[in-house]
């Protein structure tokens, strides 16, 4: 849970100025490559000249045989400037068979149909940039973890297929639990602790900026080979190794390797379920929020669907001790209350 402290210090002092590293976007990106074919690329929380999102893009732009790529960034102060970056081709001007980094910035600052001016800040909500996101077939990047679920409901407002980094917590906002319930929405691929640059200088940091690790996982609506892949449990149930609730018939599953595989009943596992969650292999029930007082997502609630009727519930409590975040899962071969398979 130490890693998610940056987050919550960011959002606090709306510091969002996180950039992703261009390891962790080669990693995930490359499994796309084919659905970005022909494909209008929008990054919409991009600085060209700081997002690794749109140097990769530019680089792969011929090899992935993007259509247009579309970047525009976020400015805090009145009297800078925001602005659009449209890319329809990457030529390699320089002549060396390849197309690398000197092309892309030799194409920005002598194409002047590349860059032009936006009239307000470049915020993803304004009206200019929601134009931008009308004309996109899929948007990648980073958004600020403090507006993520502000982010998601734009995408999903305007049915977009996304890629996009969020805070692993965020699977259980009311605004994105929903969309991963329905299998309308479910994470990437490479799903672990994330090192992002922050502008800050740093002198523990070669390249000037301060690096920060962050519990993140990539959000998406894209085709993933992993949704398919089934997972193999050889755990049989007893009660001694899994408790229930006090106040939800559920039992406790701390880890995901330790679901039992002859037990048919409602079950709570981490939230780490998720990076392999199978939806023809498994339903999700609900989940379980233990936040802070005062966050949007609720305090001490439980949101259960069942029968088609919402109860709450206060949070998950073992032996009256509260326990973590916690999706709510049964096996697939269970048919649900009321209803068919």
């Amino acid at each position: 849970m130490g890693t998610n402290t940056n987050l919550r210090k960011a959002k606090r002092e709306k510091n969002d100025e996180f950039y992703t590293q261009m390891c962790d976007i080669e990693k995930e990106l490359f499994h796309y490559k084919d659905q970005f074919r022909d494909k209008v690329i929008y990054c919409n929380c991009d600085d060209p000249y700081e997002s690794n999102f749109f140097k990769y893009f530019a680089l792969n732009f011929n090899f992935f045989g993007i259509k247009k790529l579309i970047t525009t960034n976020y400015v805090k102060h009145v009297h800078t400037n925001s602005y659009k970056i449209e890319i329809t081709k990457v030529p390699d001007i320089t002549g060396d068979g390849a197309v690398n980094l000197s092309d892309v910035e030799y194409l920005l600052k002598h194409d002047k149909n590349t860059s032009s001016p936006l009239e307000g800040n470049g915020a993803f909500q304004s009206q200019e940039c929601i134009e931008l996101l009308k004309q996109a077939d899929i948007v990648v990047t980073n958004p600020p973890f403090s507006l993520f679920r502000e982010y998601v409901v734009k995408l999903t407002e305007h049915e977009k297929k996304f890629l996009i980094i969020g805070n692993i917590n965020a699977v259980t906002y009311r605004e994105v639990f929903p969309l991963i319930k329905d299998n309308k929405v479910w994470l990437g691929y490479c799903n672990n602790r994330k090192q992002f640059e922050v502008p800050e200088p740093s002198d523990n940091s070669t390249s000037g900026k301060q690096l920060k690790t962050v519990g993140a996982v990539w959000y998406t609506n894209l085709d993933t080979k992993k949704c398919y892949q089934k997972m193999d449990f050889y755990r049989k149930y007893s009660p001694e190794l899994y408790p229930k609730y006090d106040n939800y018939d559920a039992i406790e599953v701390s880890k995901v390797c330790d679901i039992p595989a002859d037990y048919d009943g409602v079950m709570g596992v981490p939230i780490t379920f998720l990076n392999k969650y199978n939806p023809e292999q498994f339903e999700i029930v609900g989940s379980f929020n233990n936040g802070k007082a005062g966050e949007e997502i609720g305090a001490c609630t439980v949101q259960i669907v069942s029968s088609g009727k919402t109860c709450s519930h206060n949070g998950p409590v073992i032996n009256g001790k509260a326990v973590y975040r916690r999706i709510v899962i049964r096996h697939r071969r269970v048919k649900p209350a009321g209803g068919t398979e």
